[in-house]
């Protein structure tokens, strides 16, 4: 029996033989499956948009009292003693006409300046036992003022003083906070409104990286 030529005819003269589409198919599935070609960053070829490191001017500082997720406390046993001081200040805000009245020793505790004066003093010299990280500190200096800023504000500044291998701005802000406290605990009875806006350290000297101010 004979075997019509016409079968076949057309599948030979795809690439590939009679399976040639299918092949294609195959050889697209294998390419798409080929693990992707790895790009260069911008960084490795120097074209623009490469990533830039810390902005110009600014040292990126680490937490030195943090290591492997562990708190302690810094050695400053090899650091040389200098001549470390700094300022802060906290703001109490009154309602209207009330700051008058408490300058006055209208507060029921008697007088509210004083009486913070002395407890700033106190809790600068006493910094290392309400914050767990900090250095005990022989303080040379301590001054504590109020004033008056305009109608309805009591600044507490701090300052404070001292030789040593480490800062004493957490003494000082200690002792502004604190006089701020003793501020508001004097006066409220009076109004309930009073209250404490920010507490901020605003200059310190010595050390390694000298002088700074806000």
């Amino acid at each position: 029996m004979g075997v019509d030529s016409r079968i076949g005819r057309g599948r030979t003269s795809a690439p590939g033989g009679p399976f040639g589409k299918v092949g294609a198919v195959e050889r697209r599935a294998e390419a798409s499956t080929k693990a992707p070609r790895k790009r260069k960053s911008n960084a490795a070829t120097g074209r623009r948009g490469a990533a830039r490191g810390p902005a110009e001017g600014v040292e990126p500082v680490g937490l030195s009292h943090v290591r492997r997720g562990r708190a302690r406390m810094v050695d400053v046993s090899a650091k040389p003693a200098s001549l470390r001081e700094a300022c802060a200040e906290a703001v109490v805000r009154f309602p209207r006409g009330l700051l008058a009245r408490v300058r006055r020793g209208a507060g029921p505790k008697g007088p509210v300046e004083e009486v913070a004066r002395v407890a700033g003093v106190m809790a600068a010299k006493r910094t290392h036992e309400l914050v767990p990280m900090c250095h005990p500190l022989a303080l040379d200096w301590v001054e504590l003022v109020c004033a008056p800023r305009g109608a309805d504000r009591l600044v507490l500044s701090c300052r404070t003083r001292c030789r040593g291998a480490t800062g004493v701005e957490m003494e000082a802000l200690t002792g502004a906070a604190i006089a701020a406290l003793t501020v508001y605990d004097m006066t409220k009875a009076l109004d309930p409104r009073i209250s404490i806006e920010r507490v901020r350290l605003l200059e310190k000297r010595g050390g390694k990286r000298g002088h700074w101010q806000a």
